[in-house]
């Protein structure tokens, strides 16, 4: 499977050429490689940027960030260990709470920097990904971190030959019968991995559903809700409502 070829991506200062700015009363003394990949600013909060991002390839600026960031995980061989952040900052950001405090504009940045750094460090994130999140957060693009996210996980199943198979259940399934399916979808896709996600469905009764291909275009539906679904259209009856 092809990979993704990758284009540039520079900074470009709002203010004139100045290597200081102030933030929360501090001058940070900033250092740019003109290479996004670099991720490397000095001071205490090392990746608090006051630059713009001037994306040269991809269809959205979540894409192109995800993008980014896996160059930077290439460069510094730590493409898996970027993954697993990637999947901690899903779990982090699913939190509303969390969410709205990185994308309120009244709350100060420098107690968004902070809190940032304890989610960091309580996370074990790398250090490149905790200084991706803080160039997010200064400038003012956190609220694209599901996006970026998910772009992060397109663009690592590319990478690594990796076909994502996205697994809904009423309750979860056991490691063995993931296996199983893994086998599966690797037998149908001829992937050189495949990459297990798991997911609740209360809707399907019973049985499993299992989503792969490009944007989950293709379907394997052992569900019950799919048989009940299949009997009613042979009968003609409408939808089946089970009794609770």
């Amino acid at each position: 499977m092809a990979s993704l070829q990758h284009c540039p991506i520079t900074f470009q200062a709002r203010s004139p050429p100045s290597t200081r700015f102030t933030a929360g009363g501090k001058h940070l003394n900033l250092s740019f490689s003109g290479r996004f990949s670099s991720l490397k600013l000095a001071g205490k909060h090392h990746s608090r940027s006051r630059g713009v991002v001037r994306a040269l390839m991809g269809d959205s600026a979540a894409a192109n960030y995800a993008s980014a960031l896996a160059d930077v995980a290439k460069a510094t061989k730590t493409l898996e260990a970027t993954a697993a952040d990637m999947e901690k900052l899903d779990q982090i950001f699913s939190d509303p709470n969390i969410f709205d405090f990185f994308v309120n504009p009244i709350i100060e940045l420098e107690k968004k920097y902070d809190l940032m750094d304890e989610l960091a460090k309580s996370s074990s994130l790398q250090p490149h990904t905790a200084n991706f999140l803080n160039i997010l957060i200064d400038m003012k693009r956190i609220d694209l971190i599901k996006e970026i996210v998910e772009d992060f996980d397109v663009v690592y199943n590319r990478l690594t030959e990796t076909e994502l198979a996205v697994v809904a259940s009423v309750v979860k399934l056991e490691s063995q019968h993931l296996a199983q399916i893994a086998k599966v979808v690797q037998r149908l896709t001829k992937a050189k991995n495949v990459r297990i996600k798991t997911v609740t469905d209360p809707t399907l009764v019973a049985g499993f559903t299992v989503r792969y291909g490009n944007d989950g275009s293709k379907l394997i539906d052992m569900s019950v809700k799919k048989q009940l679904d299949d009997i009613a259209a042979e009968l003609e009856i409408g939808d089946i409502q089970l009794a609770v």
